[in-house]
């Protein structure tokens, strides 16, 4: 009787843990990148792939970017509000096409209603995703003045996080 106790109890601690990670929000995982500067990177951009897209370009200004997929349902959800934002001219929108064929990418903008970003970078293996720590799509990051991490969104921006979140970080950075 007594060998089957100690599994019994091990099995009961795996399921108290298996059932407080399954209680946590996915979308609070905090990125060990936050107040750190953004990862170096150079990529294609997707409209001109002989011109590059880099770190460099956050420089001097508030900026999101925004990782999105021609294969990503939730990309297709948060691409009207993206739009909304674009044409407010609020901050410069950079996207970053993770894990995608360019030709895919392009037919989905062109599909889903145009192109809200500055720039966009093609990241067909995901290396440049993966070192900003993206885990799925959508994911948008608001990067400071000094090219500085300081806040990641996973899951498709709306009107609601957006207002309650972002524009207030935003608008704080861009008073500095």
């Amino acid at each position: 009787m007594a060998r089957y106790l100690v599994p019994l109890g091990i099995f009961i601690v795996l399921a108290i843990f298996l059932g407080i990670g399954l209680t946590r929000d996915p979308k609070l995982v905090p990125s060990p990148l936050i107040g750190k500067p953004a990862p170096a990177f150079t990529l294609p951009r997707l409209y001109e792939p002989e011109k590059n897209f880099s770190n460099e370009d956050f420089a001097g200004k508030v900026s999101l970017l925004n990782v999105w997929a021609s294969w990503c349902a939730a990309c297709r959800s948060e691409h009207p509000f993206l739009m909304q934002l674009a044409g407010k001219n609020i901050i410069t929108i950079y996207g970053l096409n993770y894990k995608d064929e360019r030709d895919d990418a392009i037919r989905w903008l062109a599909q889903y209603g145009g192109n809200p970003y500055t720039v966009i970078g093609h990241d067909l293996n995901g290396r440049t995703g993966m070192d900003w720590g993206v885990y799925g799509v959508p994911e948008t990051f608001v990067i400071d003045k000094k090219g500085v991490i300081r806040y990641k969104h996973v899951g498709p921006l709306q009107p609601e996080v957006w207002n309650s979140t972002l524009l207030p970080i935003i608008q704080k950075l861009q008073a500095e």
